[in-house]
């Protein structure tokens, strides 16, 4: 007998149906799965037959066939343990399949014991069913949280594969997902609040400036200066999340396996130095999201730059660019969102007293050389801003005074962002620094002194086509800041401070 169920699959973020179709025959007893199932999906003979087993049911002992359609396409995952347990039931006749359930999106993983589990990469192919007129869905009861936020379908979650069998025969009920409200969290964590950070009044301006824009920074200074505490102040000042940002994030990290419960806040991801290419920017056997797509629509934090390796930071110049990375790998090519704000922090020389007034550099030219050559131009020239931080003195750190909170300057960041939200209304941009070519020329005039200081600037400093737009963009953020419509002379020449530290550091 045959017997067909409706499941999703997934490639990259997008999601597509899947008909699982089982065919039970006489002939010798054998269970072979067809349609490109990976290792996971062909493991699932003995989850099945145990789950079958241990749920009160008879495990067929006939000639078996699982089909996977579309037969050309790669499936990956755990998803389809419930699916092919309950057309596995369907086809030996011990359930009959209804109506009613042909209208039906399941989802699962089972355990020995007919348990049904956790399974990453839900709430992608919710939305994708939701937008291709699917409105009902078994899930697993441990994916809860995160599928209540996904409105408009008619979700019920299960435990196990006799209540999924019992439900669609009329004996029990399953109540339906009440959707939340979502809201987001501001996150208030006062150890790393702006006001602890002592001295470094021109570091916390341009870090203000950066967020405020959504700007790529790079910090250059000395050991214990400050940086690491000052990017890790930087989630208590980014501007609020909204519903459509945190709905991207979290499929994302539903797919990484993740998510828990739901996304209330940007991320702030800090990968070590260490960290490969593959884990940076995707990849694997399985095509998963790496760190530059965990931090989508947040902060990446790179600490000590230098020390990553050459080529692990040449990937990040075209996400950097498009917002977007592409991994090509044996098993797929998908494209994963990655349009995350780059923080990164650097000491000037390996041992971190370049061009100190305290203390005397012990490193060579050739090993301060050989430290910055991994900073090539074309990295540089994607980073909007480049800012020394100084040692702080011992006045500075004595002081009690503190500086201004945290959210003294969130205010103002919120305000500058309002200010890009009804800009770049009706476009797919949101802040200045992902302002196309159109929308500078339009959003970036300049008058006659402020064009006269660039043109001097972009000769003395050889500044780049990209590194000129860049400036053009920083300066229309600190106009933001300031209620200005128009960018002014001094906007400008704030801006330009930001790109001087190449031309210090890295010649």
């Amino acid at each position: 007998m045959l017997s067909k169920i409706t499941s999703f699959a997934l490639k990259g973020l997008e999601g597509y149906p899947l008909c699982i179709e089982v065919d039970i025959h006489n002939g010798m007893p054998t269970y072979d799965i067809v349609g490109l199932a990976d290792t996971a999906i062909k493991e699932s003979r003995e989850r099945v037959r145990s789950a079958i087993k241990n749920s009160g049911f008879s495990y067929p002992v006939a000639c078996i066939v699982v089909n996977l359609a579309p037969a050309d396409t790669k499936k990956e995952g755990s998803f389809y343990d419930l699916p092919i347990a309950l057309a596995t039931l369907i086809a030996s006749d011990q359930t009959r399949q209804t109506e009613q359930m042909n209208n039906y999106v399941i989802l699962g993983e089972l355990s020995l014991n007919g348990e049904v589990r956790k399974i990453s990469g839900l709430l992608p192919m919710l939305i994708a069913a939701r937008e291709q007129g699917y409105v009902n869905a078994i899930i697993p009861e441990e994916n809860l949280t995160e599928a209540s936020f996904v409105d408009g379908m008619n979700l019920l979650p299960v435990s196990n594969l006799r209540q999924v069998v019992e439900y669609f025969e009329g004996k029990t009920q399953v109540e339906p997902i009440k959707c939340q409200k979502w809201s987001a969290n501001t996150i208030t964590n006062d150890d790393v609040d702006m006001k602890y950070i002592h001295g470094q009044f021109i570091a916390k301006r341009a870090m203000e400036i950066a967020v405020a824009g959504g700007h790529n920074i790079l910090m250059i200074g000395p050991p214990g200066a400050g940086k690491t505490m000052l990017a890790r102040a930087v989630p208590t000042i980014m501007p609020d999340l909204t519903f459509e940002e945190a709905l991207e994030i979290a499929k994302i990290h539903s797919i990484a396996g993740v998510l828990d419960g739901f996304v209330h806040e940007r991320p702030f991801r800090s990968p070590h130095h260490t960290a490969s290419t593959v884990a940076l920017t995707g990849g694997g056997t399985k095509v998963k999201p790496g760190e530059i797509s965990l931090a989508h629509n947040g902060v990446l934090f790179m600490d000590e730059l230098p020390e990553y390796s050459r080529y692990t930071l040449e990937t990040l110049r075209q996400p950097l660019e498009d917002g977007v990375i592409t991994v090509s790998r044996s098993a797929g090519t998908v494209c994963y969102p990655s349009n995350f704000m780059l923080i990164a922090s650097m000491n000037p020389c390996p041992c971190g007293h370049y061009g100190s007034q305290v203390h005397e550099c012990s490193c060579s030219p050739a090993q301060i050389h050989r430290y910055l050559s991994k900073l090539s131009g074309p990295l540089l020239d994607r980073i909007d801003m480049h800012v020394e931080v100084d040692a702080v003195s011992y006045q500075d750190l004595q002081s009690e005074a503190l500086a201004e909170d945290s959210q003294t300057v969130k205010q103002r960041v919120n305000n500058a962002r309002s200010l890009q939200n009804a800009r770049f209304e009706g476009t797919s941009v949101h802040c200045n620094a992902k302002m196309t070519a159109p929308l500078i020329k339009r959003y970036c005039k300049l008058d006659a002194d402020s064009s006269k200081l660039l043109e001097n600037a972009f000769e003395r400093l050889n500044i780049s086509a990209r590194a000129y737009n860049r400036v053009l963009k920083v300066a229309r953020t600190i106009a933001d800041l300031e209620g200005s419509e128009a960018i002014l002379t001094k906007h400008l020449a704030e801006a330009l401070q930001y790109r001087s530290l190449d031309k210090k550091f890295l010649v």
